[in-house]
């Protein structure tokens, strides 16, 4: 997976989720249903076209010599299975985040569930001292539980057909080779997904972060889709590594 393809589908998801949580927190805050839909539309609307476009402008230096129409193809342009199980995960996690764990954060199996990620993920200390230094409640903390489980899920998933993925980037390369080289592409997103694994499976970045940020919309962010994010990031570098072999 080339670059501009990665941060194309990136920005859409953030763009999307975003602007599902502004909505979620402006119909609860009591903000007539119309008025705030046309205007969130509006704003995702503008601040995708405008990542699309310089995402596009980069894809478009990188593709010299590809007729356009090849560029959208079916097979280029429809989402593959492991892009359908993020959709399908990226909608669990939403819906679970904003109808179900206001109202259910203690007990039962989110009891358990918590327990289990709390000992895989070395995140969950260093977010449950940030949130309860910001008197914030359990329904974020337990989001971020439901976030990990899905992105282990879709992690696995997804590696047992990486070499197929493999093969296939392969395919693609000898018809439009990456801007920055086989070995370059891999390289980037590989020290991507290390920082990533750096700030949110470790938890560097929560002892950083201001209760203002917590508390609005990069908050949310944080403890919902960036892990399931995190895991797409890991199986495209995988991806692209394993493709640098001469049999993937």
């Amino acid at each position: 997976m080339g670059v501009g393809r990665l941060l194309a589908k990136g920005w859409i998801a953030f763009c999307l989720f975003v602007g599902g949580y502004a909505l979620v927190n402006a119909l609860r805050a009591g903000a007539p249903v119309m008025q705030a839909l046309l205007l969130i539309l509006l704003t995702v609307a503008l601040f995708g076209a405008m990542g699309l476009l310089f995402i596009g402008g980069y894809g478009a230096s990188a593709g010299v010599g590809t007729p356009l129409i090849e560029r959208f193809r079916p097979h280029r342009v429809l989402p593959g299975f492991n892009e359908v199980v993020f959709i399908v995960f990226a909608l669990a996690i939403f819906g679970v985040q904003t109808l179900y764990l206001p109202d259910h954060v203690q007990g039962g199996i989110l009891g358990a569930l918590q327990a289990a990620i709390d000992f895989a993920v070395p995140a969950q200390a260093p977010l449950r001292v940030a949130l309860a230094a910001c008197g914030l409640d359990g329904g974020r903390l337990f989001s971020a539980v439901f976030g990990w489980l899905l992105a282990f899920i879709f992690l696995g998933s997804a590696l047992s057909r990486i070499r197929l993925a493999a093969g296939i980037v392969r395919l693609e390369r000898k018809q439009r080779p990456p801007a920055l080289g086989p070995a370059g592409l891999a390289l980037v997103e590989g020290l991507a997904a290390v920082i990533g694994i750096q700030l949110f499976y470790v938890g560097s970045l929560y002892g950083f972060l201001p209760c203002s940020l917590l508390r609005g919309l990069a908050g949310d962010l944080l403890v919902g889709p960036v892990p399931l994010m995190l895991a797409y990031l890991i199986t495209a570098a995988l991806t692209n590594l394993l493709a640098l072999g001469p049999e993937a």
